[in-house]
């Protein structure tokens, strides 16, 4: 047999696709899809990808189910068997999950892509319970993650708190141990304490990975560490003594997923079931810890919020990526007007909706790029923290990367989020229909802004950290070096200040290089404004709580953002100018590139003119006429860089974004499948009866 050829191969892990009104565009297409494909992702990547689709397609337990509601109990039970099913594939097999991180994300974004109950609750399970396990606990710990893919135990991660989410340093649940008999009383003291929101723990967790603040005898506190607690008996599913576990009810969206909480009766746990990588606690009560200071020790501790916060960025930006693949592909078939009364045009030929959707297309792939390169970073950190890295390096890079995924999350899920919005509003009509699937986008992205850090909150988080870079650099100080380098270019931060936008025409305005500069000079403006305002309130006489409060709405807030857009689009450019990159994928690479820059840098317009970066309105114009012909630019390969990032139709889901192009057709059949669509009201007898008038008045 003769081996396949290189495109032979290529057609068979990316087939071509169906023939139909999608085809005009294609065609124009500046670039072949394929080979942008095989450059942002290898090839095992997306090979994985195929598999996992392939075997959801074609398993009739993961069918749509057309036409019916499901309640939530039969959603649940639905969500729970498909859970069960993915283990019993072997592209979830725990020694991929744990030895490349990077696979499980793409199984839970891919999962997510088909639903996001199910996905969530793939990867509450399987990655952040495990991850806690394996990256807080030591090897006597690692019995659990077999029984995690055999499903011998069901996991969830319970942190936050009825009282408290944001505020983790004030959790309330105590373990006191007890030397006597070798155990932790695990305690909630109240029912403001009761564990919440915790993702599993509803109706299916038999075990958690519980936070709670350490007591050794003579009531002193060590902060906050994490335990495995047996919750429910795996084969009963009833709580264990001492535990009461619920279920949180309905959600605005995620209902295949419970949300669950739980409180703790003087619940005892060996010794043993105290997660101890940053610290332990001697079967005669001592705590010992190999960390010199303590907020390190509990940053190592809490190093699984990162993670977690990693994922959230991974899936808001699929979300993202879901929701322009629906509006574009509908708006390159979708035809209303044109230039004659006989001629009818393409929607998306029109600025206006251009305008609209390009610049979430670029947001995608730059937020993409971003997300995955700082999950690699991650794992860095992660594996230095499992080889007790104790380096200056190692620290300075937790704190970077806590600053990157504290401003990150909240960049990619507001992305996302008023991506979802307008994608579905520029579907019009089509896009209100929940089949389109732009609702269900909408809510089940909703929780990215909220869990694992409410969105402000964690702004301030980056903002202190950038604050706090200043106050110990400058001459003298210390310097602005950071691992990751994000932080290098504040070594100029006074010359930078004194930069002002200075773009000769619209065609040198095209390059990003252009939003990068003003960038940079936005954050060091911000970062000044930042610094005066609270040295300002510390001076009227508030103290650094107050002063930190008062300074976040124009200054600190704004300030986070802004670095964080930055470190996105420098990534990004960095990457479109490899010199690995294809010369056909340049342009349209560099355009997507350029595109992110001016429209996030355009939303901060105001700013850039109140500090003098800008002047006369001739500044502000250029930047709005560069996003314009960049949207022009991108119109033709909008289609092709939409079906570089689309799953397949069954993933998709949405008649009016189906790769075939044929809107109506497709739109018309989802219609007539629909449960009941032609049939009769159940409650026609209702119709025929009379009211009766003024009885209802009479008993008034």
């Amino acid at each position: 047999m003769m081996a396949s050829t290189p495109e032979e191969s290529k057609d068979a892990l990316l087939p071509d696709f169906p023939s139909g009104p999608l085809h005009v565009y294609r065609a124009r297409a500046s670039f072949n899809w394929k080979e942008l494909a095989l450059f942002l992702e290898d090839e095992d990547i997306l090979r994985l990808k195929k598999t996992i689709f392939s075997a959801l397609e074609n398993d009739p337990l993961f069918t749509h189910p057309r036409g019916c509601d499901l309640s939530m109990e039969q959603y649940r039970e639905l969500t729970f068997r498909r859970c069960k099913r993915i283990f019993e594939y072997d592209f979830s097999l725990p020694g991929d999950l744990l030895q490349n991180p990077l696979k499980a994300l793409v199984l839970v974004n891919c999962l997510g892509m088909y639903d996001w109950s199910l996905a969530i609750k793939v990867m509450l399970h399987a990655y952040i319970f495990v991850s806690a396990i394996y990256n807080s606990g030591l090897e006597r710990h690692f019995k659990y993650i077999p029984k995690v893919f055999s499903m011998e135990v069901f996991g969830c991660l319970a942190l936050t708190e009825l009282s408290h989410g944001s505020n983790i340093k004030a959790i309330r649940t105590t373990a006191h141990y007890d030397p006597a008999t070798e155990e932790f009383i695990l305690h909630s003291p109240d029912f403001e304490a009761a564990k919440f929101w915790v993702g599993n723990m509803g109706k299916t967790a038999t075990h958690a990975v519980v936070f709670a603040q350490l007591y050794t005898p003579g009531g002193q506190c060590h902060g906050l560490f994490p335990f495995v607690v047996q919750i429910r008996d795996p084969k009963t599913l009833l709580p264990m003594p001492g535990v009461m576990v619920g279920d949180m009810g309905r959600k605005i969206g995620q209902n295949g997923l419970d949300n669950g909480f739980a409180m703790f009766h003087k619940v005892r746990i060996p010794r043993q079931n105290l997660l101890n990588r940053t610290g332990d606690v001697t079967p005669e009560g001592t705590y010992v810890t190999h960390f010199k200071d303590d907020r390190q020790r509990s940053a190592a501790s809490l190093g699984i919020l990162s993670t977690g916060r990693a994922c959230i960025m991974s899936i808001s930006v699929t979300n993202l990526k879901l929701a322009v693949c629906i509006a574009l592909r509908f708006s390159a078939t979708r035809r209303q007007f044109g230039p004659t009364d006989g001629e009818e045009i393409p929607v998306l030929e029109y600025q206006l909706q251009q305008w609209r959707l390009l610049p979430y297309l670029a947001a995608a792939y730059a937020l993409d790029h971003f997300s995955k390169s700082l999950f690699l970073d991650l794992i860095q950190l992660l594996q230095g923290l499992l080889g007790d890295d104790l380096s200056t390096r190692q620290v300075d890079l937790g704190r970077e990367i806590h600053a990157l995924v504290s401003a990150g999350k909240p960049l990619a899920s507001w992305t996302a989020q008023r991506g979802i919005q307008e994608c579905r509003e520029a579907c019009g009509g089509h896009g209100y229909l929940a089949m389109s699937r732009l609702g269900d986008l909408r809510n089940d992205n909703d929780p990215n802004c909220t869990y694992e850090g409410d969105n402000n909150v964690l702004l301030q988080q980056t903002s202190n950290y950038l604050l706090g870079l200043l106050e110990r650099g400058g001459p003298g100080g210390t310097r602005f070096e950071s691992p990751l380098k994000s932080m290098n270019f504040l070594e100029a931060y006074p010359a930078i200040l004194h930069q002002r936008f200075e773009v000769a025409s619209l065609q040198d305005c095209l390059d990003s290089a252009v939003p990068l500069a003003a960038y940079e000079w936005l954050v060091c403006y911000l970062l000044r404004e930042s610094h005066q305002k609270l040295n300002q309130e510390r001076k009227s006489g508030s103290g650094d709580f107050v002063a930190r409060s008062r300074s976040q709405a124009y200054c600190c807030r704004p300030l986070a953002l802004a670095f964080l857009e930055l470190t996105v689009l420098r990534r990004f450019h960095e990457y479109t100018r490899q010199p690995s990159v294809p010369t056909p994928l340049q342009a349209p690479l560099r355009r997507l590139c350029a595109l992110y820059g001016l429209w996030s840098l355009s939303q901060h317009t105001g700013l850039l003119y109140q500090g003098g970066y800008c002047s006369g309105e001739r500044a502000g114009k250029l930047v709005e006429s560069a996003v314009l012909e960049l949207c022009a630019q991108l119109k033709d390969d909008a289609v092709a860089l939409v079906d570089v990032i689309a799953p397949p139709d069954f993933i998709l889901d949405s008649p009016i974004g189906r790769a075939d192009g044929e809107l109506y057709r497709n739109l018309w059949a989802a219609i007539l499948q629909g449960s009941g669509a032609l049939e009769r009201a159940s409650w026609w007898p209702e119709f025929t009866r009379k009211p009766n008038v003024g009885s209802v008045r009479s008993q008034l």
